[in-house]
């Protein structure tokens, strides 16, 4: 929960203060399947999705850093908890007035690659984040582990599950809130965080609902397909992550991305969609120039083939941010899916 003295300021300060194309809607009735043995591999058993579900992430308290100004209707904070033993801070909003009857519900919010070294917690996404905030959410935006003044390093998103257990950490730092609903919090990513909040939902059941924007990387066979011209995935050799020379060692043990092969299928999110419980949107843009729109149309397939339901939005222009004049519509279905299902 939030420090005391924190909490009374915090409580203070809220007392006083269709351009769409196409869509696909699916929808059927699944049983979660019982866990299976961890499989063990020669390197990169962390990143298999069995080892991913056995881990015990917990959450911490959130302690405001400093208050910052407020919103139209919401209160701003840099906030911080701690994930996996670093301390990992971020933009905290809360909107005005008294909580609703179990409290407010909550977006953990996740950004997509922006260089470490510059990355600012209160730049970027201004817009996505004042969206979800006027709406009535409370928005916890995190910078990853060696973002900012996050500490520890940074690692990308398809070859380390780092980033994953920050965002479910932060939904469980969330849940220790009293004012906010602990069985109400979604997550929202985009780009590289579509495989972030796609890999936390299978892992933890306590993400209610995922919205992602032009995400990537599902099966690891569309990393081989579509490839990816994501700088979280093709930095400068002065940027290269831990992750990504794990990325480069498991293609020298195991080959290139391949579902035929044990491991690449052990990694899998699609492999194992199965544990998927929560419902999930999905947005790309028909001329994204750096994530493929195929790995949108993949795991629609999949989510449509698996009876999970889903919602899935074309958009014929605004680029891999899904930009104006597109955006509005976008946003106007994230807002409306996380009010239905959360």
């Amino acid at each position: 929960m939030l420090k005391p003295g924190r909490r009374f300021t915090l409580i203070l300060v809220m007392m006083t203060l269709g351009l769409a194309v196409s869509v696909s809607l699916h929808a059927q009735e699944t049983e979660t399947p019982a866990p299976t043995e961890t499989p063990v591999f020669e390197v990169g058993t962390e990143l298999t999705v069995e080892a991913l579900r056995q881990l015990e992430i917990e959450g911490s308290d959130i302690l405001v850093e400093q208050t910052l100004d407020a919103g139209v209707n919401y209160s701003r904070y840099i906030a911080s908890y701690t994930s996996d033993g670093n301390k990992i801070y971020g933009l905290l909003t809360i909107p005005f007035g008294d909580p609703p009857e179990g409290g407010f519900k909550a977006v953990v919010f996740n950004h997509g690659f922006i260089p470490p070294a510059t990355y600012v917690t209160t730049e970027r996404y201004v817009a996505y984040v004042d969206a979800l905030a006027r709406s009535g959410f409370v928005v916890f935006k995190i910078d990853m582990r060696g973002h900012g003044q996050s500490e520890g390093e940074p690692q990308g998103s398809y070859f380390s599950p780092g980033y994953a257990i920050d965002a479910i950490s932060a939904l469980k730092s969330l849940q220790q809130i009293d004012i906010v609903d602990p069985d109400g919090i979604g997550m929202w990513g985009h780009s590289m965080a579509g495989n972030l909040v796609l890999r936390a939902m299978l892992m933890e059941p306590d993400v209610k609902a995922g919205v992602i924007w032009a995400g990537a990387v599902y099966s690891y066979d569309d990393l081989t397909r579509y490839a990816i011209s994501d700088p979280s995935f093709t930095p400068s050799v002065s940027q290269q992550f831990p992750a990504r020379r794990m990325g480069q060692v498991l293609r020298e043990v195991y080959g290139p991305p391949n579902t035929a092969e044990p491991y690449w299928q052990a990694v899998s999110l699609t492999e194992h969609i199965d544990y998927l419980e929560g419902p999930i949107q999905l947005h790309h843009a028909r001329n994204d120039d750096v994530v493929n729109i195929g790995y949108s149309e993949d795991l629609s397939a999949v989510l449509a083939q698996n009876g999970k339901f889903h919602e899935y939005y074309k958009y014929d222009g605004g680029g891999h941010n899904i930009s104006s004049p597109y955006f509005d519509e976008a946003m106007r279905r994230t807002i409306i899916f996380f009010q239905t299902y959360l």
